[in-house]
């Protein structure tokens, strides 16, 4: 995830509400902002804070519901949500907390394959590690602004894991060793994915369960 980019654009719709600020003036006896421009400001950044943290979120509900409307004290209320957002991206708050949940929801997962393979069903075990591990270089990528989509025709199309792989390799966040062995690993997923469960053997999913959780644990961020 780029920090500095989120930064940036919180910045920009603090500018935009100050601009909507300035579009004060009376209703009768009423302050009111100009109805348009305060629209621009409220979807944009709701569309902003549904992006970095869901709509599930209290600040996309606070911001939704103390931005409805049109006077001066909604869009004061809308700039002081996204100064806190902007603050609390600035100090890591943000990384840190998807960080550890991505931790944990990648120990699950592995753990369900570490018991899998304690019964035995390697083939499972193998799809469920690869899973985990192409999205964590998914994240990975997100992290270091790298581009997980790419076109295909006209169409934005998800990269393919191995393509994910090499721009990480590339642009150094782990080094060519690493990058081989997540090939490596790639192939024993697709191998199992695809039914051609004799071309591997249980003892070799253990080793990449084992090498797996060693690459996500060093490389988490």
């Amino acid at each position: 995830m780029n920090t500095a980019k989120l930064v940036e654009r919180a910045d920009e719709l603090i500018k935009a509400g100050d601009a909507v600020l300035k579009t004060d003036h009376l209703e009768g006896a009423y302050h009111m902002i100009s109805t348009m421009e305060n629209k621009s400001f409220r979807s944009a950044s709701l569309s902003f804070i549904e992006m970095v943290y869901g709509t599930a979120h209290s600040y996309y509900k606070e911001f939704n519901k103390e931005t409805d409307g049109w006077r001066p004290a909604n869009a004061k209320a809308g700039i002081g949500i996204l100064i806190s957002i902007k603050n609390e991206i600035e100090g890591g708050w943000l990384t840190t907390v998807r960080g550890l949940v991505s931790a944990e929801i990648f120990s699950d997962f592995l753990e369900m394959s570490k018991y899998l393979l304690s019964n035995d069903y390697k083939d499972a075990a193998a799809v469920i590690i690869g899973s985990t591990l192409e999205e964590h270089l998914r994240q990975l990528c997100g992290n270091n602004s790298i581009e997980t989509t790419g076109k295909t025709g006209d169409v934005d199309a998800a990269k393919k894991a191995d393509l994910l792989n090499s721009d990480l390799a590339k642009a150094g966040v782990y080094n060519k060793l690493d990058q081989k062995n997540v090939t490596a690993w790639l192939d024993l997923r697709n191998k199992a994915a695809h039914g051609q469960y004799d071309q591997y053997n249980k003892g070799q999913v253990e080793t990449m369960l084992s090498g797996v959780s060693e690459f996500c644990a060093r490389t988490n961020s």
